[in-house]
């Protein structure tokens, strides 16, 4: 035993006494690996053997989960606490927000959303993950397509996760937001910005600002109007409703109704018609303050008493069909103008997985990322 004891001897200079910090130094790095381990972003690990160089994400606003009072609520705090959305000082809107708004519209959200609903469940997800399945068919060879939500799941940090674990090294963040707004388009950059900002291997990262006035996206409108009319005749007029901010965002440099009037303007352009037969409005409006004008109800108001009988209505703003298009348009709105007198509003659908959406979805991507068509 005593030679086997000599054989194990530590080289001279060795320390082989006690030491009484080894199990506090070990305990300490343990739990500091733990801690930065946690804090660091699973959605942007270090690639390894890649299988796609590229990777897109389509993001669309969010819904809620079900139909119910519940996940109503869960969405609507989520939407609404957003500064981005609702710029009121955080402890004068949290206490209004949550002890009167949702109490008293969760109710009527839900049976509206129930009104609405499909078997594959919310149209605008379904609608959104459609469209990221036709385009990953037809990029399957070159990249990885995802979608996400801003609020709600899928979100937008397990989006880029995923790009990443598919091998992506290159991401392109696409918001179906064809008018760029800082209630709508920003909040996606923050999510990005707070998904990568600990990360330690980011990539190479490019997001598209808007789409307003792309040839191939006012081309898949025009072609969507005139489908329509082929399949179910002309109205009187069309009206183009885009999703209302506040006028105080327009006032502070959001640049929004800009966008908004060049898309109404070249689809216009690109369906041929005259200035009586066409207008632009407003519609989603929320609360006392003005909004963007004209209202979309006033306006169809106005044209039912002035003797408008039949109205086509478009959401330009909307890359899929929601419950602000379903519901509001499809179902108030309509309501609303035959009870002044009209006799008929007909809403066109929004681009949602059709191929003409797709066509455009690829037009942008190839302006965006040039290497996949090269």
């Amino acid at each position: 035993m005593c030679s086997a004891i000599r054989r194990a001897r530590p080289a001279t200079g060795a320390w082989t006494g006690w030491d009484p910090w080894r199990r506090f130094r070990t305990g300490f790095w343990r739990r500091c690996n733990s801690a930065v381990s946690d804090r660091l972003p699973r959605a942007l690990p270090v690639i390894g053997a890649s299988r796609v160089r590229y990777g897109i994400l389509l993001v669309n606003l969010g819904s809620p989960q079900a139909p119910t009072r519940r996940e109503v609520r869960r969405f609507l705090r989520e939407f609404l606490l957003d500064s981005r959305v609702v710029e009121l000082p955080r402890l004068l809107w949290w206490p209004l927000l949550n002890g009167l708004i949702i109490p008293l519209r969760a109710g009527r959200v839900a049976r509206a959303y129930e009104a609405i609903w499909g078997p594959a469940g919310s149209p605008l997800r379904s609608y959104t993950r459609g469209l990221a399945e036709k385009l990953q068919h037809e990029l399957s060879d070159v990249a990885e397509i995802g979608w996400a939500v801003t609020y709600g799941d899928p979100g937008i940090a397990r989006g880029l996760r995923e790009l990443q674990a598919a091998g992506a090294e290159t991401l392109l963040v696409i918001p179906l937001f064809p008018q760029y707004s800082a209630t709508t388009t920003a909040p996606v950059y923050d999510r990005i910005a707070d998904t990568v900002k600990q990360a330690r291997n980011i990539p190479d990262l490019r997001l598209i600002k808007d789409y307003a006035d792309h040839p191939a996206y006012i081309s898949a409108l025009a072609d969507s109007v005139c489908a329509h009319w082929r399949d179910h005749g002309r109205g009187d007029r069309l009206l183009m409703s885009f999703h209302g901010i506040p006028q105080r965002c327009a006032d502070l440099g959001d640049p929004y109704p800009d966008r908004c009037r060049a898309t109404a303007d070249l689809l216009a352009e690109a369906l041929r018609l005259d200035a009586g037969q066409w207008q632009i409005a407003y519609q989603s409006r929320f609360g006392r303050q003005q909004w963007l004008q004209p209202y979309t109800d006033r306006t169809l108001l106005q044209w039912a008493r002035e003797g408008v009988s039949r109205v086509d209505v478009i959401c330009p703003a909307f890359a899929a069909d929601c419950l602000e298009t379903l519901e509001e348009i499809g179902d108030q709105n309509a309501e609303l103008f035959r009870g002044a007198g009209g006799d008929r509003l007909t809403l066109i659908p929004c681009l949602n997985d059709s191929d003409r959406h797709v066509a455009a979805m690829r037009a942008l991507i190839d302006k965006y990322l040039p290497e996949i068509s090269a």
